[in-house]
């Protein structure tokens, strides 16, 4: 049995390998492939086999997939360009005649109107189309995206965006990894669809209070219109389109676009997802131990 990870040198990527491992998946069976293989060389050292893929090469993906038994297809970072680079890994897996093509998708990508899952909603088609036999794993935000903030929450006491009372279900990037390889070492996943997010929902204002009783300081959230969102993340040095993509991504979760209704990532864990206040204080404990 041969696992194939592709774009294993990122954060999720990483931790779907570590997941895989912690299941007692044999090293040798995994095949963790991405650009900058060097990133890889704790994995190699531990037995997984390491191979370079350029999503943007035809050829290097091909030769990466050769001898595929199941793939993970974690979606590309570049908005704009993902839909061609999917199809060119979906050709590939085709050629293969895999067991199991498994993509990381977006939360309720039959009825969201965010801008950001437009490339998730076609390869969710070409996935249809291809005949293959596919798992959709439909993730909705991670909780990384706001820990990650956390220096600037503490800094301006503020948490800012265009959410409104909107709740979203994010979790952890290891609660996802930890789902993907459930679903990956487990018979039976073809044409099946998970909607991915954690056991509780929160808002905004929500995280601004768990982070403020986390730093023991006043923290509250600043509710912006869109435009106004996105100019705040452009001043801050977010690239002009990706500002705007995060904005609209906030009138998303204000309709319930990245809300997850049921538990389908809490089952495939077989135990409770992180909660969001755990996650928050880790961050902030791991902030000021810096």
């Amino acid at each position: 049995m041969s696992i194939v990870i592709t774009g294993a040198t990122g954060h999720l990527g990483n931790l779907v390998l570590e997941a895989l491992l912690n299941r007692n998946v044999p090293a040798e069976s995994i095949v963790a492939v991405g650009r900058s293989i060097e990133k890889l060389a704790d994995f190699a050292a531990r037995g997984v086999q390491v191979k370079p893929m350029d999503y943007d090469d035809a050829a290097s993906v091909a030769e990466a997939l050769k001898g595929a038994d199941k793939v993970l297809l974690i979606s590309g970072s570049e908005v704009g360009k993902r839909l061609e680079q999917h199809r060119v890994v979906i050709d590939a897996v085709k050629a293969e005649g895999v067991e199991l093509l498994a993509y990381t998708s977006i939360a309720n990508a039959g009825t969201t109107q965010m801008k950001l899952a437009a490339e998730h909603i076609a390869t969710e088609e070409l996935l249809e189309e291809s005949g293959l036999p596919v798992a959709i794993l439909r993730n909705s935000w991670y909780i990384e995206n706001y820990t990650a903030q956390i220096p600037t929450y503490l800094e301006y006491g503020v948490v800012s965006g265009s959410a409104g009372s909107g709740r979203v279900s994010a979790a952890t990037r290891a609660d996802y990894a930890e789902a993907a390889a459930a679903v990956l070492v487990a018979e039976g996943q073809a044409g099946k669809t998970y909607e991915l997010g954690s056991d509780q929902a929160f808002t905004l204002a929500g995280l601004a209070a768990e982070a403020g009783a986390a730093a023991g300081k006043e923290i509250s959230y600043q509710d912006l219109p869109a435009a106004g969102f996105a100019n705040l993340l452009k001043g801050a040095g977010v690239p002009a389109p990706f500002a705007d993509i995060l904005a609209d991504s906030d009138l998303g979760i204000a309709r319930g676009d990245l809300l997850v209704d049921g538990n389908d990532l809490s089952a495939l864990l077989g135990r409770p997802t992180t909660p969001m206040d755990q996650a928050v204080r880790a961050a902030v404990e791991s902030l000021q131990a810096a």
